[in-house]
């Protein structure tokens, strides 16, 4: 019996698949089994046109064709090609498939086409180590291409994979990589990857000094960020603005935000731009964390993994949401806990929130006259609890003022900057970025001069800082003294650090 190598997704990760076959004699009839889904049910029709347009003949025989192991439930139409080709060579008997795996689905005409399955698939083989050969179309090959370690053979059709499958010079089909072209850094030995095409500029939000600086360091060190301020102020502006300037991607990132994209069925995407996710206020509790009966599905926390999480109008959104936002921003993942599964997600993003000070937004302003009365403010503020605030690094109240509006930095500057914070925080040794580093690793950076300790004593009394408090403003100073070039966190950099904490 032989066996054709294939996979199939359980939630994000990958499970290998055997396809078997045999050919009995009996009644003729052609079945598919192995807990399949609906999708791989159809494969049958597809299958039997693709073979006889191609000028194959069916065997007049019963066809089984098994997907082990038969107890995990699988779906895609990506089987098409390994079923095809096993029906193919059912005579052949010295035909081994045994070191590659195959991926394809089929046109009625035999054509081969790219599922939004296979890329998320293949790559998470590959970082198993599961995988070396691969067997697709051109245009699966083509976003393949970026994968360490994975030799891709591309064909166009069902014939041509037959020829691939008999011919012995297999390099004739090999894919050739291509390198991705954006501009580079070497640190520690890793390459790292960035932008500078800036299809959103900084340079168009008038003034706000203070808020660009805050942006400056919350892209620097992924940290949190809530800004409150008049509606029109530049909120919003800003926050679109933050995905362009943050931080370089190593490949593994890149490949990471690809995978991502195409499990949630967009253009899949390897520029080292990060994922900027911005769902309304009305979105249920399911499509911010992920949910559903049978299946989990990813929601948007977990589509914005190494990006921007953005809330505007963060008041809006329901109790319940923000609540439940306290463990993912805390712990960098959440556990979705279903009947049928259990799913651990990263949630290593950058909360961005945007909101106004009060329900009619002008108690800030300078020009319009607020409406609110004491018991909405004050009702309009309590939407927000003090453990979900305690989680933000950086809270920044913005003006309606235009005074410093001749003072226009662009993204480029701002991105200068963090790129070299980066590497300081890199070439330290730093695993992950200042915002996100654990309690250990907060003890062994963040170094504190002999004045700057005084002072923070002195802060921890009169705000009643709590732990995780100290921590946050530990490590905004360590970002800021990144971007200061400083070695250590001095009385300046923890000064700045404690003027972005809400009081």
């Amino acid at each position: 019996m032989k066996i054709i190598k294939s996979a199939s997704l359980d939630s994000i990760e990958a499970i290998a698949i055997d396809v078997e076959s045999t050919f009995t004699k009996g009644l003729p009839t052609f079945t598919i089994v192995g807990m399949i889904s609906t999708s791989i049910s159809e494969s049958k029709d597809r299958v039997k046109s693709a073979l006889l347009t191609n000028g194959f003949k069916f065997p007049p025989l019963k066809i089984t064709v098994n997907l082990s192991p038969s107890e995990i439930a699988k779906k895609g139409t990506h089987f098409d090609l390994a079923i095809a080709l096993q029906i193919a060579f059912y005579e052949d008997k010295k035909v081994d498939f045994s070191d590659m795996f195959i991926f394809g689905e089929l046109a009625l005409d035999g054509n081969i086409k790219d599922t939004n399955s296979i890329f998320p698939i293949i790559l998470s083989l590959s970082k198993k180590d599961s995988i070396n050969k691969v067997l697709v179309c051109t245009q699966t090959a083509q976003k393949l291409a970026n994968i360490p370690n994975l030799e891709i053979y591309c064909v166009n059709d069902l014939s041509e994979a037959i020829e691939f499958i008999k011919t012995d010079k297999k390099e004739n089909y090999l894919y050739e990589k291509k390198k991705l072209e954006y501009k580079t850094l070497i640190i520690n030995d890793e390459q790292y990857f960035y932008d500078t095409n800036y299809l959103e500029d900084f340079k168009d939000v008038i003034g706000q000094d203070m808020a660009k600086y805050a942006a400056m360091i919350c892209a620097a060190g992924n940290h949190n960020l809530i800004m409150e301020g008049s509606p029109g102020c530049g909120k919003s502006m800003i926050s679109k603005r933050l995905q362009y300037i943050m931080p370089p991607m190593n490949l593994e990132e890149i490949l990471e935000k690809a995978k991502l994209l195409a499990l949630d069925f967009k253009d899949v995407d390897f520029s080292p731009i990060r994922a900027f996710r911005s769902p309304h206020h009305s979105s249920t509790k399911s499509s911010i964390f992920g949910g559903g009966s049978s299946n989990a599905k990813m929601g948007e926390i977990a589509l914005s993994n190494g990006g921007i999480l953005f809330f505007d109008e963060l008041p809006h959104f329901s109790k319940s949401i923000l609540e439940a936002l306290r463990e993912p921003l805390e712990d960098n993942k959440i556990l979705i806990s279903r009947v049928n599964n259990k799913i651990l997600y990263e949630t290593k993003f950058i909360f961005v929130a945007a909101m106004n000070p009060c329900p009619c937004g002008n108690l800030l302003s300078s020009v319009k006259e607020c409406r609110c009365n004491e018991i909405e403010i004050q009702r309009y503020k309590n939407r927000l609890s003090e453990p979900f605030l305690d989680r933000v690094d950086l809270y920044l109240v913005m003006n309606d003022s235009f005074k410093d509006n001749k003072n226009k930095v662009s993204s480029k500057e701002l991105h200068e900057n963090i790129i070299k914070a980066f590497i300081k925080q890199k070439q330290r040794g730093q695993k992950e970025l200042n915002g996100k580093l654990s309690d250990e690793e907060i003890k062994k950076y963040c170094i504190l001069d002999e004045e700057s300790l005084n002072i923070l004593e002195k802060a921890r009394f009169n705000y009643q800082l709590s732990f995780r408090s100290i921590n946050k403003v530990l490590k905004v100073a360590r970002t800021i003294a990144d971007l200061n070039d400083n070695e250590i966190i001095t009385k300046n950099d923890l000064l700045q650090s404690l003027n972005f904490r809400r009081r």
